[in-house]
């Protein structure tokens, strides 16, 4: 079970927009620390229904190596690249999860999409996080488990680019206008030979309008 004490919140030393403009992007670091992120790696992948990705591409459904897992509040419907995914119910972990995501966005979230990358072969290519069923207004906590990965923002205008490396144990906290103005990808490697879970906590509206 997750602990109150799992995550190292002092919010005091992440001030920095990662973005140089339109939009608002914080990186927070070592949150969970390295034994806690085992843990619960362990746990989800026990505990969730896990199924590979389907994506609709130029008219074509395409099964991914990567799976996924969409976790959410009852009729928590989410509509991803032309394919419906009803959600599962919460875990005590992922409860846990989200209270302290919540805690660190200062919103509140009804939804989950966990992707697990086997290694640096499985990534995401260039996109938004902006599909009707997302309240645009709301932020999107993303948390980090296991192996790091290089990530980037992309600006969809001038094709400026903002690269990261998401740790073990961290949190990026993706504001608006972001979403709008931004692309970002997990850009695969042949360097990575270690699993990863990220979990992004969202709020859907439409499905419950």
């Amino acid at each position: 079970m997750i602990q109150d004490s799992l995550f190292n919140i002092d919010s005091d030393l992440w001030d920095q927009n990662l973005l140089p403009k339109d939009g608002l992007v914080h990186y927070y670091p070592k949150l969970i620390s390295g034994p806690e992120s085992a843990l619960l790696m362990n746990q989800l992948q026990k505990s969730l229904q896990w199924e590979a990705d389907r994506l609709m591409m130029f008219g074509k459904l395409v099964v991914t190596r990567r799976k996924v897992a969409w976790i959410g509040d009852p009729n928590c419907a989410y509509t991803y690249s032309g394919v419906l995914k009803q959600a599962q119910a919460w875990t005590t972990e992922l409860l846990a999860l989200k209270r302290h995501l919540e805690e660190l966005a200062q919103s509140e979230f009804n939804s989950c999409l966990l992707n697990f990358y086997h290694d640096g072969d499985d990534g995401m290519g260039w996109h938004s996080d902006d599909e009707k069923e997302l309240d645009a207004s709301a932020p999107i906590a993303s948390l980090s488990l296991g192996a790091p990965r290089k990530f980037a923002f992309r600006h969809k205008e001038d094709k400026t680019t903002v690269p990261l490396y998401l740790e073990n144990g961290s949190a990026l906290i993706m504001r608006a206008p972001t979403q709008e103005f931004w692309k970002h990808a997990l850009l695969k490697t042949k360097t990575i030979h270690a699993p990863r879970i990220n979990l992004t906590f969202r709020k859907i509206t439409s499905s419950n309008e």
